[in-house]
């Protein structure tokens, strides 16, 4: 091979890269709940791609989603381990999606918060699985390719999947219905007002703060409407007046980012239904908060 051909070799497969990444990073980002994490998995998958011979793939998108998926999955079982020493509950770090509403997919499915929260009870080969299916649309066939199992248990893996999320989340409000929600909750919770708190809150409602350890985040989820709605009113005044709030999207919903002298604090999603604010979600870590933050302003 002439230093003339590879560089074309090269330059073709970093073309072919650069249009399979958004879907590679959607792939990563779900099967992992970290865009930070997603990242280094999407980067791994490219020095793969450099170290391939080419020649013998035929559909560098299909092949590239696959090296990705298997990465993210492999990532996800040992990282279990290092989640059970987080201290306080885990929530997925967030992800601005204003620019890209579907982050690389057929459609804008498992990106809520809740649901990527949710998947993290599943198994890696079920929740990726479960991704593959209802993100990007995927054949069960090719499903089965990439978790390395019969087409049959593919389908059951999805089917698993779906009945867990069915069971423990109920049918979410649209965008319009869910901001309005959320207005209400943010401006009774800056007042301390618990009657409208209480109304807004559904009864099993739980709050979770995901501080990774830091100062004035609860560890222990708050546990329905008496509780979450009493601790919210105790925690108003010293929380909310020296507050800036400003009005953002993380992971295709509307959301709260709440910041103190002008550093970001929290950011706050919920969970919304029919019947109310399901569950609010307190992303207070740090280093889950920095990277959305660069991402609003880049």
């Amino acid at each position: 091979m002439h230093a003339g051909d590879h560089a074309d070799s090269l330059d073709r497969a970093t073309k072919e890269f650069v249009a399979a990444r958004p879907q590679l990073f959607g792939i990563a980002y779900r099967v992992i709940g970290s865009a930070a994490e997603a990242e280094d998995i999407v980067q791994e998958a490219w020095v793969r791609w450099q170290n391939t011979d080419r020649a013998g793939v035929r559909e560098p998108a299909a092949f590239l989603a696959t090296v990705t998926a298997r990465l993210a999955i492999n990532f996800t079982q040992s990282a279990r381990v290092r989640r059970e020493s987080y201290v306080g509950p885990w929530l997925p770090e967030p992800v601005d999606t204003s620019a890209d509403p579907q982050l690389g997919a057929e459609r804008a499915e498992a990106l809520d918060m809740a649901v990527l929260f949710l998947l993290e009870k599943l198994n890696p080969v079920e929740r990726a699985a479960y991704v593959l299916r209802e993100a990007f649309d995927y054949t069960y066939r090719r499903i089965a390719d990439i978790v390395e199992t019969s087409e049959a248990n593919a389908r059951q893996l999805v089917s698993r999947a779906r009945k867990r999320l069915s069971a423990e989340r109920r049918e979410p409000v649209g965008s319009a219905e869910h901001r309005r929600f959320l207005e209400v909750f943010l401006a009774a919770a800056q007042n301390g007002d618990l009657p409208v708190l209480e109304e807004v809150l559904t009864e099993d409602v739980v709050s979770y703060a995901d501080g990774g350890g830091i100062r004035g985040a609860s560890k222990i989820p708050v546990l329905g409407r008496p509780h979450v709605s009493r601790y919210l009113v105790a925690f108003a005044p010293r929380f909310w007046p020296q507050a800036q709030v400003r009005w953002v999207e993380a992971n295709g919903r509307p959301a709260v980012l709440v910041s103190a002298s002008g550093t970001a604090v929290a950011l706050l999603s919920a969970d919304v239904s029919a019947r109310g604010i399901e569950r609010l979600m307190w992303v207070m870590n740090p280093a889950k908060l920095a990277p959305y933050v660069a991402s609003l302003d880049g």
